[in-house]
């Protein structure tokens, strides 16, 4: 594809409304630039600002252990075959402990080996989510007893905001930096 389905909107092009949007992103935890989903996004200014908030909270603010959260993240971006998605957040997994071997395995749709106790709470829990829907009653409560409900919310919001995030990359066809090889193969 040579040209990208939602042009790069310079501050120029852009509506008030926007333009203020884009100033609340890039004066937030992100910094600069409109990257992934937010270029996209901006066509409709008040669902962006509201989804750049939750996913500042999501990434910035979750209960869970930043590690773990990054898993929950890349399972997401498997799930919907993001590899914007995949590619960004696997680094950031990495940057703060998750092992690159758990994340290509991840990648490839396999169980990772290995894991921590705490990866296993969270992938198994993710998988059931992310594969029917549903979380049955033993994974629900390894999550509870180790991270509390609000682990389970903050759990939940990780999957379902990076589920919303990985559908816009993929309908806007955010394109991966140039040179990066996708991570993500079809299962």
């Amino acid at each position: 594809m040579s040209e990208r389905r939602f042009p790069q909107l310079s501050p120029e092009m852009m509506t008030d409304e926007q333009r203020q949007v884009a100033e609340a992103i890039q004066s937030g935890p992100r910094g600069a630039g409109l990257r992934g989903p937010f270029n996209a996004l901006m066509r409709s200014p008040q669902l962006c600002d509201l989804v750049q908030r939750v996913g500042a909270y999501v990434r910035f603010g979750s209960s869970m252990p930043a590690a773990l959260n990054e898993l929950a993240i890349c399972m997401a971006g498997r799930k919907w075959g993001a590899q914007y998605e995949f590619y960004a957040h696997r680094r950031l997994g990495i940057e703060v402990g998750l092992s690159p071997a758990l994340l290509d395995s991840v990648a490839n749709g396999r169980r990772p080996e290995n894991m921590s106790s705490d990866e296993t709470i969270v992938y198994e829990f993710v998988m059931s989510l992310l594969g029917t829907g549903q979380v049955p009653d033993p994974r629900y409560q390894a999550v509870v007893d180790r991270f509390g409900e609000r682990g389970v919310m903050d759990l939940i919001g990780a999957v379902g905001y990076y589920s919303l995030v990985s559908m816009v990359l993929n309908v806007a066809q955010v394109p991966l930096p140039e040179g990066v090889e996708p991570l993500l193969k079809p299962l």
